[in-house]
């Protein structure tokens, strides 16, 4: 995949805080009438466009009968002993910057995938759009 395209009502602000999230501008354009950025981190692109005039995004998290865009997902395994206290350590970041936290979708918690354990949790971005981050913890022998 070349990038993730995400709409935003305010570039600027989204920027800060993908950055926070350890993304970095890679090439900034304009998108017909539009600002837009490609910004890469955490293994992958997202594109940030502007909108003009926004609308509220729809509630992926929370609306189990919404279909389409859900959300992000960013492995944290080599960033993180554990989601708690990343999660703690990008909330203040967020605040030193003079901004609130973000709004926390999912505690940090255990989940199985097939076979494997995660520790998984999401947070909203700036527009209301779930992200998802997880870790990595371990590999369940297969039953016989």
């Amino acid at each position: 995949m070349h990038h993730a395209s995400i709409r935003t009502a305010d570039i600027h602000r989204a920027i800060d805080f993908y950055e926070l999230l350890g993304f970095q501008v890679c090439e900034r354009f304009t998108a017909g009438y539009t600002l837009a950025c490609w910004m890469e981190g955490l293994g992958g692109r997202i594109e940030l466009l502007q909108v003009p005039q926004p609308r509220p995004a729809a509630d992926a998290f929370h609306d189990e009968h919404y279909t389409g865009y859900y959300h992000l997902s960013f492995d944290l395994t080599a960033l993180t002993p554990n989601l708690s206290q990343w999660l703690d350590e990008f909330q203040v970041r967020l605040q030193a910057q003079g901004e609130a936290p973000a709004p926390v979708l999912l505690t940090p918690r255990q989940q199985q995938i097939g076979t494997s354990i995660y520790e998984v949790m999401f947070l909203s971005d700036r527009d209301g759009l779930p992200l998802e981050f997880l870790r990595f913890q371990t590999r369940l022998e297969p039953s016989t």
